[in-house]
């Protein structure tokens, strides 16, 4: 199973550059940075593009109800990404969610020779993304779940008559008491959105118990050992209390490949 590592992308830029250096010489698979509405994911990602030079470098993800196709093209163009190892990631939203991908990753495929990456969380989308996507990024589920939701992506690839992509989980993780207070309050946060509570409420869990607190670096591999066989790669999406370069290399290094 593949380990990728994942930021806030509105970090300190030195943070997200110190970040990405340590993944690469890691040999982490993967470097994220999220999309969130106050800062621009993709300018975020170019900070660590110009920071490595082989890792792959992913965005999860862009909501196409909010920013469309032709706003993305020329967001990764201005960025200069570097295409080959790009995975970019879109999602939306309900209503209309499952016609506003199809069409966005129909769009975005034949303008850019990038790997394109669908967020998905129900059973639709799950099967929408095996049908169209190089890969599928889950996010706050449990290792149980993410084998259901891989099930759900394999019957549409097979609809579509196609290999399934990728499936990669967003983990959060966290170290210590401090971290682990940061995650819960992040917790609750998209547990008062209603996608995600309906979310926690098919699984049958708190959003705490899709993610890695740990006491620990020592709690860390047999965390990770329960996603093995479920998914192809994990992506952990760092929490710590402050933000600080040190906060974010200690978890690079206790997670490390």
């Amino acid at each position: 199973m593949r380990r990728g590592f994942a930021v806030f992308a509105g970090l300190a830029p030195e943070v997200i550059r110190a970040s990405a250096r340590e993944a690469e010489g890691l040999r982490f698979s993967s470097f994220w940075v999220n999309h969130p509405g106050s800062t621009d994911g993709l300018a975020a990602l170019a900070l660590a593009a110009r920071e490595t030079r082989q890792i792959e470098l992913g965005i999860g993800v862009i909501p196409l109800s909010t920013r469309g196709p032709d706003s993305i093209e020329e967001g990764v163009r201005a960025s200069a990404l570097p295409l080959g190892r790009l995975l970019l990631g879109v999602g939306s939203p309900n209503p209309g969610a499952l016609a506003r991908v199809r069409d966005g990753v129909a769009t975005l495929r034949s303008r850019l020779p990038v790997r394109l990456v669908v967020a998905a969380l129900g059973p639709k989308m799950c099967r929408t993304a095996g049908e169209i996507a190089d890969a599928v990024l889950l996010n706050w589920l449990t290792p149980e779940h993410a084998r259901r939701s891989a099930d759900w992506v394999r019957a549409g690839a097979a609809a579509a008559g196609r290999q399934p992509p990728a499936l990669v989980a967003y983990v959060r993780l966290a170290l210590g008491p401090a971290g682990r207070d940061r995650l819960a309050q992040e917790g609750a946060r998209y547990a008062a959105i209603p996608a995600y509570a309906a979310h926690f409420r098919r699984m049958g869990v708190r959003p705490l118990e899709t993610a890695i607190a740990a006491q620990s670096p020592n709690d860390i591999p047999p965390a990770l050992r329960k996603w093995e066989g479920a998914v192809d790669e994990v992506a952990l999406r760092a929490v710590t209390a402050k933000d600080t370069t040190g906060e974010y290399m200690a978890l690079l290094r206790a997670a490390k490949p």
